[in-house]
Formats: C-alpha cells, structure tokens, sequence
C-alpha cells in the first residue's frame, strides 16, 4: 500500500501521484467511481469492458435466450407478435396511471 499527501487546487481537482497511478495500471481517461465515507474520499476504478468483451457477453445472452424460447416452443416467426403485446400492454399500463 502507498500512502501518499496531496493538495486540492482552488478548481477541486487533485492529481493522483504517479506511483498509484502505475500500481493500478491508471492512465488518462481512466474512470473511477467517487465514494464519500464520512471524513474519506475513496476512488474505485471503473473496469470498461472491451469491445470482444461486449461481444461474448452478448452472443452469450442472445444463446440463453434461444434456449429459453426453444424450451417454451416460441419460434422467430412468434416474436413480432410478442413485442407488440408486450408494448401495447406498457401502454396501457402507462396510460391507466393518469
């Protein structure tokens, strides 16, 4: 663990030193999340997945969803019929609130 002081510009702007900033692979446009503790300020950073990230996360979503619609016998040819009814009852679910 590093333990380091820094000072706050006048902007509220403090600069990471370079030691943490290399430790945990930090570099600009880096995220993080800003979390207030009580009397502490703690960064997290973000991890953005990549794009092949994405992907696989994807394909893998759009697989379970084929397995689930072939389990409960729902062809391709079924979904346009099923997102209309799904819409048209988000709307008339929206529509009763007023």
């Amino acid at each position: 663990m590093v333990i380091s002081a820094i000072k706050m510009s006048s902007k509220g702007q403090v600069v990471i030193p370079r030691v943490i900033r290399n430790a945990i692979n930090a570099e600009e446009g880096t995220l993080f999340i800003v979390i207030n503790k009580g009397n502490t300020i703690v960064l997290e950073k973000v991890k953005v997945p990549t794009k092949d990230e994405v992907i696989r996360n994807l394909e893998k979503i759009s697989l379970e969803g084929q397995k689930n619609a072939e389990r409960l016998g729902i062809k391709e040819s079924d979904v346009p019929g099923i997102i209309e009814k799904y819409r048209r009852s988000k709307r008339n679910e929206s529509n009763s609130r007023y």
